[in-house]
Formats: structure tokens, C-alpha cells, sequence
């Protein structure tokens, strides 16, 4: 017996990503503009944190763009060959930004300290006019997603790679000052160093969240051990076995399992109802509320030949 219990449907999350696009759009117009007046402003300047900035602000563009490919994506409805739609595509488009942001911060790191053992001569006033350019921008990106920055991964890869901008851009006119008031021209290359130890971290923690989530692990936050155990104090559940729990996108995740029941079960009529409590169990007793889970009901006498794939209750 295979059953399904209640979940949003697609429709739901449709909706929401077409609510997301707009402030992606938005932001992405932003960035554009940003990268082009940054992009003459490190042919102008010759300023180390200034490129590295524009080549942020270059991924950071792709990135958004990307974003808005995978939101227009995840619109598309499901078909019986993609059964959950383009929903994942969010996580592929955060993973890939995450990847490249995690590129451009070794290159930095590189560079910079390549840079501090002969400092150029950097323009501070340009450098700093630029400098506030950049952060002006950032900071309107920032308005414009805060709000809406948790919904998915793929809004959180977009926020975070604005706030690392936003931080480059501080950077930038740190420099600027520095250089002016000083004549150090290696300001210019720890600006650029620290945007760079800025980028690595975050960039780190996004693409292990995403490989995860592409990887099928367990969603975070969810012991399958308390699951079966929650299961198995059921009077009717003798045994639960080939239980998974994986994630579809966010805030989609999935759970399924084989589950034994007394064979009166079968007769009785009880099934329903034990139904609707194993889908309460999943639903409203742990920290991951799994509104999609999938359970097979089976007598004791069922042959287990056909399971070598399932988790041992020991290794859970």
C-alpha cells in the first residue's frame, strides 16, 4: 500500500518565485550598472581592490542572472518527466555562484600578496569616488532583497554575494582614505585581501549547503533515528525500514519509508488512521516540518530480499 500525505503544491512555489523575480530583476539591474562604472574606474585608477571588485561585482552579475534564469525555471510547471518541475534549479544556479565566488577570493588572496611586495601608485580621489559609487549601489541591492533573502538558496547565494560588495566597497574607500592621507599605496592591496578572506568563508558554507541538498543527505536539522523512533511507538508498527529523507529544494524536503504493521492492520480497517498519524509524526514533531512523505505499508511475513538498499536501524 503506497500513500501520500497533503503537500503545497507547485503551484505555491510558483508563485512565490514569480513574487522573487521582480527584486532580482531590480538587483541585477543594479549590479550591471555598478560593474560597468567599476570597471573603468580599475582601467582609470590601476587600483588592485577596485578590479577585484569589478571581477566581484562581474560574478555577482552572472550570479543574479542566473538567479533569475533558475526563478523564471522553477515556474515551469511539473511534467510526468520532471516530476517535481525545475524546483532544484535554484539549488544548481546557487551552487555554481558559490563555486565562483570561492574562485575569486583565492585569486585575490593571490594577487594581493603578490601586489604588497611592490605596491603601485593609486589615484586616491578617483579611487574613492569610485569607492562610494560601488557602495551606494550595493546598499540600494540591499534594500531591495533583504527582505526576501531567506526564501531560498538561490536569494541567499544573491544577498550574500551583495553584502560581500557592499563589504568590498567599504574596503575600496578605506584604501582611498589611507592612500590620501598616508601615501601607501599597499592599502590598496589589503583592501583587496580582505575582500577576499570575506568571500572565502561564505562562499564555503553556500556551496556545503548546496552540494548537500544535490547529494540527497538528510535534511539538516532532521534525526531519522528520532523519526523511526517517533514511528515505531506506534502500537500498530512493528518495523520501519529503507527510511529516507532527502531535499528536493528549499523548503521542499521529502521523506519515505517501508513500514511493517500487525497484520490486522490489514483487516481492520486502521489503516487510514495510521496513516494520518505517521504523516502527523513527520509534520509537527521535529524541527524539519516534512509535509511530502511517502509511506508503504507491509505485513511481518513480507520477504526483505528486495531491500538491500535501505538504512540498517543501526546506521541511522
Amino acid at each position: 500500500m503506497h500513500n501520500h500525505s497533503p503537500s503545497r503544491g507547485l503551484d505555491e512555489f510558483a508563485e512565490a518565485a514569480r513574487a522573487h523575480r521582480k527584486r532580482l530583476a531590480i538587483a541585477f539591474a543594479i549590479t550591471a550598472t555598478i560593474l560597468l562604472a567599476e570597471i573603468v574606474g580599475a582601467i582609470w585608477t590601476g587600483s588592485l581592490a577596485l578590479l577585484v571588485d569589478a571581477g566581484h561585482m562581474l560574478t555577482d552579475a552572472g550570479g543574479l542572472a542566473m538567479a533569475l534564469f533558475a526563478s523564471h525555471l522553477s515556474t515551469r510547471a511539473a511534467t510526468n518527466r520532471r516530476t517535481w518541475g525545475f524546483r532544484r534549479a535554484e539549488v544548481l544556479a546557487a551552487a555554481a555562484q558559490a563555486a565562483v565566488l570561492l574562485g575569486v577570493g583565492l585569486f585575490v588572496i593571490v594577487e594581493g600578496i603578490q601586489r604588497l611586495s611592490a605596491p603601485p601608485v593609486i589615484p586616491s580621489r578617483e579611487l574613492l569616488i569610485f569607492g562610494i559609487i560601488g557602495l551606494a549601489g550595493n546598499i540600494a541591492s540591499l534594500l531591495v532583497l533583504a527582505s526576501s533573502r531567506r526564501a531560498t538558496f538561490n536569494l541567499r547565494a544573491a544577498f550574500l554575494e551583495v553584502v560581500n560588495d557592499a563589504l568590498g566597497s567599504v574596503a575600496v574607500i578605506v584604501a582611498a582614505i589611507v592612500i590620501a592621507t598616508t601615501g601607501w599605496g599597499g592599502a590598496d592591496s589589503l583592501a583587496g585581501l580582505l575582500i577576499g578572506l570575506l568571500i572565502i568563508p561564505r562562499a564555503v558554507k553556500l556551496l556545503i549547503e548546496t552540494t548537500n541538498v544535490l547529494l540527497e543527505a538528510t535534511p539538516k536539522g532532521l534525526d531519522l533515528a528520532a523519526v523511526r523512533g517517533h514511528m515505531l511507538e506506534l502500537p500498530e508498527v512493528l518495523e520501519v525500514h529503507d527510511l529516507h529523507a532527502t531535499q528536493i529544494a528549499t523548503g521542499l524536503p521529502v521523506l519515505t519509508a517501508h513500514v511493517v504493521v500487525t497484520p490486522t492492520s490489514f483487516t481492520d480497517g486502521s489503516l487510514p488512521h495510521l496513516l494520518e498519524r505517521l504523516q502527523d509524526c513527520v509534520i509537527g514533531h521535529f524541527d524539519v516540518s516534512i509535509e511530502h512523505s511517502t509511506f508503504q505499508f507491509e505485513p511481518p511475513d513480507t520477504t526483505r530480499e528486495h531491500h538491500t538498499t535501505g538504512c540498517d536501524p543501526d546506521q541511522v
